[in-house]
Order: structure tokens, then sequence, then C-alpha cells
């Protein structure tokens, strides 16, 4: 009697974490699907570099989010490479692990935190320094909000002002506000797309950056046009879109 018991138990509990695992792995694809996307970086519309913004999905059940871009320009050259290791909870992104690297013409530059949303902790790995803060309003690291964001327009894109608090590189926590701007009709490298368009305005710095999502493409990030002090910095259009299989290739 014992030994059947024992076996409807383990069985049971192995068809809870199956299907809790078939779930979540279902909700995710449902919402992101595993995906590459290439950019064209442009200057003034001249072509001067390359970017790829990739999803996919850990063993762990953890999503890796990445983006490089390399830009080469008269005498400048430089690579950046973002990670954000993160999970997905009832639509909010929760950041785990983040990395980022500059090389190049210029200082080198290189960040790693990782963050610890059960303790409201956030580590400087480099640093050696642990700061408190408060996860409860959906902190996000400076790549993952892009990825909150696109997942806030599949919910509900009839906001016209979304506000994400991000943790910065020092350990400080600023609001980054996406503002409604419009919608239009983009000729890009990949071919014709419709787009909403929304600003993000740092008037200290002087800086404006355009973003436009694509509804067409799952609200997937299509272009970006960013000014500071009323100059153009660059430029970064869609070139191609590609799905990925659901595991990541390490």
């Amino acid at each position: 009697m014992f030994i059947i018991r024992l076996s409807i138990t383990l069985t049971a509990l192995f068809t809870f974490i199956l299907s809790n695992n078939l779930l979540a792995s279902e909700v995710s694809t449902q919402v992101i699907a595993p995906f590459s996307a290439k950019y064209t970086v442009l200057h003034k519309s001249d072509p001067v570099g390359t970017a790829v913004r990739e999803l996919s999905y850990q063993d762990d059940g953890a999503i890796k989010y990445h983006y490089q871009t390399y830009v080469e320009w008269l005498i400048f050259s430089q690579t950046r490479k973002e990670t954000s290791i993160l999970v997905i909870d009832n639509n909010q992104v929760i950041p785990q692990h983040y990395t980022y690297i500059r090389e190049g013409t210029g200082k080198d530059k290189h960040y790693e935190w990782r963050y610890s949303a059960s303790d409201n902790k956030a580590s400087d790995i480099k640093r050696k320094r642990e700061h408190t803060v408060d996860f409860s309003t959906n902190l996000q690291d400076k790549l993952s909000y892009h990825l909150q964001h696109r997942l806030n327009l599949i919910t509900d894109a009839n906001k016209k002002n979304y506000v994400y608090p991000v943790i910065n590189t020092s350990g400080t926590v600023k609001d980054y506000t996406y503002q409604y701007d419009g919608e239009e009709e983009l000729v890009l490298p990949y071919g014709l797309v419709k787009a909403m368009r929304f600003k993000r305005e740092i008037k200290a710095k002087k800086r404006i950056t355009y973003a436009w999502f694509a509804p067409e493409l799952n609200y997937l990030l299509v272009k970006l046009y960013q000014t500071k002090g009323g100059n153009e910095q660059f430029e970064a259009q869609l070139s191609a879109f590609s799905a990925l299989d659901n595991k990541t290739t390490q």
C-alpha cells in the first residue's frame, strides 16, 4: 500500500512539474518567441555599422536578451555588447544579471551587475558594492526595460505614456519615460513597415531618442533615431528578422 501511494504521489508531482514547465514555455513563446533582429546603423544617412538584437531561452528557463553594435566611421571604431539575463513573471520583466562591454576608440568600459528581486539587492560585481533597491516598482536594468516596453505594448498599446525605473551603472535609479509620438509608415532595408513612434527625452543632456515599434512584428523595435543638442548622433534601421530555436546556442 505504501509503495502504491508513493508511486501515485511521485506521479502527481512529476505531472505537476511537467505541466508547469510546459505552461511557462507556452506562455513565453506566445508572448515573445525567440528571435534575431539585425539593423543597419547610419550617421547622416550613411551606413557606418551594424547592430543585432536577440532573445533566446536558456536551459534553466531564464531568458537571454542581447544587444550588440559595431560602428566604424572615419577614425572611429567601437563595439558595444549588452546582455540581460532575466525572467518574465505575470508580464513583468525581472532582471537577474546584466553585463556591458564597450571596446574600441576611447576608453574601454565593462560593467557587471547581479540582481536579487526577492531581497531587493543589486550587486556591482566590478566594484564589489551592494545596493538596496526596490523591485516592487518593476525595476529594470539598462537593457531589460526595452523588453518590458515591448511586453507592455503587446498587452496594451493604447497608453500614451510609459515610465520605467532603471538602475544605471552607478547604482542610482532613474525613471525612463516613453511618450507616444504618432504613427507612420517606414521604408526600411527590411521593407515597408507600419510603426508606432515613441519619444524619450533627457533634458539635462539635451538628448532625444525616437523609437519605432511595429505592431505587425509583435511590436519589435524596427528603428531608432537619436539627437543630442540638436545634432544627429545615430540611426538604426531594421534590415533582417528571423526566428530562433527555443534553446539558446551558447
